[in-house]
């Protein structure tokens, strides 16, 4: 049975003409269904009758954005039907994001300038280490410190700097939190069942796969998946690091900094060498793309992500070869300027896509059933 909605409106209502957009292309791919089987974004426009705010919402989170469906529609431009899906579904992905975005204000990042968001995410690194400079001191912020020193330590105390990464990773594991639930709130409590096992499973291999980008595509956006891949995997391995290091030091009484061959050292060795191939080869891709394949609105925010994990990565495997120079101080500074940047867009750029498309894919793999 088709899947309906009443349009009503979740935690914020959607500008009327891109709504209007949205249901003139939903109901032209309903009574076409020649892409049905690209991707799940078409399957679950068949599901419907009509299309409410809350299903374009869906719809839109579902979307990968690989532009194959552009490439098979009959009725894209110049057709006087002006069908482009991968534009207004960007449109309206990018319009839900400020509408789960909590709190509100810092939601209006989503809307603007990429060349400001990128100038601000460039100057962190750089102020963060110009302040640490000033409260270390010269003397210690430019001097080598060995390792067995607690090297990193000696620059910027332990307490200080769980004290300080802390509280950024609980504000932004709150936004991140309450941006999800209010999505799953939106469109994927709806679904009229709670997920169950086979649900979770099938969205998880999605996600796992990325199995819906790029598949059957002649023009080689397959390529993405990996760039996707080496990004997504890379930022878990980090994290895996992070942790690991983290019970190293608070439970078995480990002080960093760590060996080359030990555990924290590895997992953050490769996943930053990830999150330097993944978001360059995604840049590339970006760059390359053509002009009216792109939508110019959300470039700057997805620059700003690539650009901060490329520098997260970058910084952070310098400061591993120089840790026990007189370089490390600097590096040290930048690198955690980079990160604080990092944490304090999470919820309020492009990342955010990650977590949504999940709760979309539970809803699709439950509609499904």
């Amino acid at each position: 049975m088709p899947a309906t909605s009443t349009g009503a409106p979740g935690p914020g209502r959607l500008p009327l003409p891109l709504v209007e957009e949205g249901r003139h292309a939903a109901r032209i791919c309903n009574a076409c269904r020649y892409c049905e089987g690209l991707c799940p974004v078409f399957p679950a426009i068949e599901r419907r009758l009509d299309f409410g705010e809350r299903d374009l919402r869906y719809l839109a989170n579902l979307c990968h954005d690989c532009g194959a469906c552009l490439d098979a529609c009959q009725y894209a431009p110049p057709h006087p039907f002006g069908v482009d899906v991968p534009r207004t579904l960007a449109a309206l992905r990018r319009a839900s994001y400020r509408t789960y975005a909590w709190p509100a204000a810092p939601g209006g990042l989503f809307e603007r300038s990429g060349l400001a968001l990128l100038l601000g995410a460039a100057a962190a690194p750089l102020l963060f280490a110009l302040a640490l400079g000033l409260l270390a001191g010269g003397d210690v912020f430019l001097a080598p410190h060995r390792d067995e020193q607690g090297a990193f330590y000696q620059v910027m105390p332990h307490t200080a700097m769980v004290g300080v990464f802390g509280v950024l990773t609980a504000l932004a594991a709150a936004a991140l939190l309450v941006g999800l639930r209010r999505c799953w709130r939106d469109f994927g409590s709806s679904a009229g069942a709670a997920p169950d096992r086979g649900a979770l499973w099938q969205a998880a291999r999605d996600v796992v796969t990325l199995r819906h980008l790029g598949d059957g595509d002649p023009d080689g956006r397959a390529v993405r998946r990996w760039w996707h891949h080496c990004t997504f995997y890379g930022f878990l391995l980090c994290f895996a690091a992070t942790s690991v290091a983290a019970v190293y030091h608070n439970v078995l009484g480990w002080p960093a900094p760590y060996p080359l061959s030990s555990v924290p050292v590895l997992l953050g060795s490769i996943g930053g060498a990830g999150l330097l191939v993944g978001p360059a080869g995604l840049l590339w891709m970006k760059l390359r793309r053509p002009p009216e394949r792109q939508d110019r609105a959300q470039l700057g925010m997805d620059l700003v992500l690539l650009a901060l994990l490329f520098e997260t990565s970058l910084t952070g495997l310098l400061l591993l070869a120089a840790r026990e120079s007189a370089a490390m101080g600097v590096l040290l500074g930048v690198h955690l300027g980079a990160v604080a940047g990092l944490f304090l867009l999470l919820p309020y750029g492009k990342f955010v896509h990650g977590l949504y498309r999940v709760c979309a894919l539970v809803r699709c793999a439950l509609e499904a059933k």
